[in-house]
């Protein structure tokens, strides 16, 4: 019985929270927000299987140990929200995010302002803006973060800008090339969920000296983006594993 009304009450609160971002945010097609819907339902379901199967010893088993492997992947991705010591970074990386048309996110709006502040504090780092054009984008996203940070202040000579990218392992790879010294300290600039993966994923390809400069992100959207992310990060983990075999 513990467990149908813990699981009802977990469905319950997939479906209160979309409610809230739909509210919130005005759209109910927020990215990964249509997952909790399917989750609220999923979770319904398994209150009823324990309700109507005799395997309940079994299904609690295999919840359990989702629920373990979750929280183990949230506790990594918390662990890459610190900010590593920057003071000496010769370059920063900003990673794109979606553009609306030709208007800066929120998400990459919370990114560039991260940036700001260093550059305008550290007068000699560079920044590579790493971000191509996707779907419903007018312009690269590198293009867009170049003008934002260019109205701010920050000089076009200090600005590079890799337009190729639509992922983040892309992101990484592509912006090596405008590393003068392969070996210098680089800053990742990107949201706080994202720089776990981020950081992991730029030591993989080669990076010598990584540091996570943590950008905000919507308050709201916290949540949604954590579980995101978890299922990012076990792709990612995927990969490694598949290219060891």
């Amino acid at each position: 019985m513990l467990w149908q009304i813990g699981l009802a009450a977990c469905g319950a609160a997939c479906f209160l929270y979309y409610g809230v971002i739909c509210a919130c945010l005005h759209k109910w097609d927020s990215t990964f927000s249509r997952f909790w819907p399917a989750a609220g339902l999923l979770f319904l379901l398994l209150a009823a299987l324990f309700r109507w199967t005799d395997l309940d010893g079994i299904l609690a088993g295999l919840f359990l140990l989702a629920a373990a492997v979750f929280l183990f992947t949230e506790g990594k991705i918390l662990s890459g929200m610190r900010k590593g010591r920057t003071g000496k970074c010769r370059y920063l990386i900003v990673l794109g995010a979606h553009v609306e048309k030709d208007q800066i996110t929120d998400s990459l709006r919370r990114r560039l302002d991260t940036a700001l502040e260093y550059l305008k504090t550290h007068p000699d780092t560079l920044a590579v803006l790493s971000g191509g054009q996707g779907k419903g984008e007018a312009v690269t996203e590198a293009a867009a973060m170049a003008g934002y940070l260019q109205q701010r202040g920050i000089r076009e000579e200090r600005l590079f800008q890799e337009d190729r990218s639509t992922t983040t392992e892309e992101n990484l790879k592509f912006s090596r090339a405008f590393l003068a010294d392969p070996e210098a300290a680089v800053g990742i600039v990107s949201n706080n969920f994202h720089l776990y993966r981020a950081c992991a994923l730029a030591r993989r390809l080669g990076y010598q000296k990584v540091f996570p400069l943590p950008a905000g992100c919507h308050p709201v959207l916290f949540p949604n983006y954590m579980v995101r992310e978890c299922f990012a990060v076990w792709k990612s983990w995927g990969r490694l594993i598949l290219s060891k075999i």
